[in-house]
């Protein structure tokens, strides 16, 4: 779709949220819902994406616009059976599948998630079963259930946030940890990318692969600023 409008404005409406408009008129989601955040900043940001198109709407460059679609169009309508999805993650978070060789990966890995696993084992009095090996290792039942309770009270919009860190990432740890603010986004996609990184360190650079690892870190970190704006 071609650029068709000329000014970009926030508006807040009855409902207490904010609602983007094209010359006057509301954006709709594809399911024909009024596009609205719940907080100005993050209406602003998806404005920006809107005022930044020069001639054709590329879906690529709007990842706040993609996010507000889905909390409003998929997530909103069953928030928790859209939960369930990623508290599955718990069970089998990455932070605990780790390499007994090289050392260096070794080392990598403990360097930055042990620090994640601690802060989880503070923040929701849990404990996790961590191996060396690709075979499942269970979780005991109540760190599957805190971790289940934290996700499933999150509103449709920071559920929409949180998906793409959990699904991109493979850790549910490190995703509650951006949402919460624990650490740093760039800090927790260097967490959740090591092996990756890893393979290209050691095997050397292929422009598939890194262009893809790339994909992925701007997804991951468009959704970290996604959660940020709803502070």
């Amino acid at each position: 779709m071609k650029r068709f409008w000329k000014e970009v404005e926030v508006a807040e409406d009855a409902e207490g949220g904010w609602a983007i408009q094209l010359d006057g008129r509301s954006v709709k989601t594809p399911a024909r819902e009024a596009l609205r955040a719940p907080t100005k900043a993050l209406a602003d940001a998806i404005a920006e994406e809107w005022n930044s198109v020069e001639s054709e709407i590329d879906p690529r460059a709007m990842p706040l616009t993609g996010l507000a679609n889905a909390a409003i169009d998929r997530i909103a309508p069953d928030p928790a059976t859209f939960a369930l999805g990623l508290t599955r993650y718990a069970e089998a978070d990455l932070a605990c599948y780790r390499s007994d060789w090289p050392p260096e990966l070794v080392t990598r890995q403990a360097e930055s998630w042990d620090p994640l696993l601690a802060w989880a084992r503070r923040r929701y009095d849990i404990d996790f079963a961590t191996t060396t090996g690709l075979t499942h290792v269970p979780q005991a039942p109540a760190t599957v259930e805190q971790l289940s309770n934290a996700v499933s009270a999150l509103d449709p919009f920071r559920l929409a946030g949180l998906s793409p860190l959990v699904t991109i990432g493979g850790s549910l740890v490190a995703s509650l940890a951006v949402l919460e603010q624990a650490i740093e986004p760039e800090e927790a996609w260097n967490a959740v990318s090591i092996d990756d990184r890893w393979q290209i360190d050691q095997w050397g650079a292929d422009h598939d692969a890194e262009a893809a690892l790339e994909n992925r870190k701007r997804d991951f970190l468009a959704a970290a600023r996604f959660l940020d704006l709803l502070s």
